[in-house]
């Protein structure tokens, strides 16, 4: 039986180094992308550059990768109220979790995208959540993923298997992935073609990527990128 998966792609640098660690393995693979209103919509935009990018590094690659969907949550970004989805200041709350919190977004993305593998046939559904390096959104816990793939398949009578890869890994190690993966080409296609800035800013490219770089996400991926720099000198 050949073995599939549908990727999680957001055309950022988490959903892109699933997206080699996915075809790294499978036999077919295929990427579905959500918009739901987010302020770093651009992030879309850079997912057919991305697709294209990783089937020209490596023929094999280009064999398995399938069709790419996406699917619009709207709605979602309509009832969030959060600092993704709305002008406001990136800012932490009474809850403990910063305002860029979207709730349930995980767990919708997966629902959604669990209905797609159905209909696709398709098995594994890979997301680069992760608890090691990451803002606490409890959407992202390893014990989140596990009881959501219960639910998944027992009420779609199926055996959907969900893989997260990053879900131990912090930025350096997700950086160092990507190099094992794929080597300094697909690092290198990462720095310039993946998005991951909150803010949707693509104006400055640093030597981790384009981004405000005051964000919590440009913190996070220019942080773990130095790291991984550091350690290979």
């Amino acid at each position: 039986m050949t073995a599939t998966a549908l990727v999680l792609f957001s055309g950022g640098q988490d959903s892109t180094t699933c997206l080699a660690w996915a075809l790294d393995r499978y036999e077919r693979v295929e990427t579905v992308g959500f918009d739901y209103g987010q302020r770093h919509r651009i992030e879309l935009d850079c997912r057919e550059t991305l697709r294209r990018e990783i089937g020209v590094m490596n023929p094999i690659w280009a064999e398995r990768l399938g069709d790419d969907h996406t699917i619009s949550l709207s709605s979602l970004g309509e009832i969030s109220n959060t600092s993704l989805t709305s002008e406001i200041a990136i800012e932490m709350e009474d809850t403990g979790l910063p305002n860029t919190f979207v709730p349930g977004r995980n767990i919708i993305f997966l629902t959604f995208a669990a209905a797609l593998a159905y209909r696709r046939g398709l098995k594994h559904i890979i997301g680069g959540m992760c608890e090691t390096d990451y803002s606490g959104y409890p959407d992202c816990r390893d014990d989140t993923i596990k009881a959501l793939q219960v639910a998944l398949n027992l009420g779609m009578e199926k055996r959907f298997v969900l893989d997260t890869p990053l879900m131990w890994l912090d930025k350096a190690e997700t950086w160092r992935l990507a190099e094992n993966l794929g080597g300094s080409r697909l690092v290198e296609t990462i720095v310039k073609d993946s998005h991951t800035c909150y803010l949707g800013e693509r104006g400055d490219l640093h030597d981790w990527g384009y981004g405000c770089g005051t964000c919590p996400a440009c913190e996070l991926r220019a942080k773990g990128y130095q790291r991984f720099v550091a350690e290979q000198i």
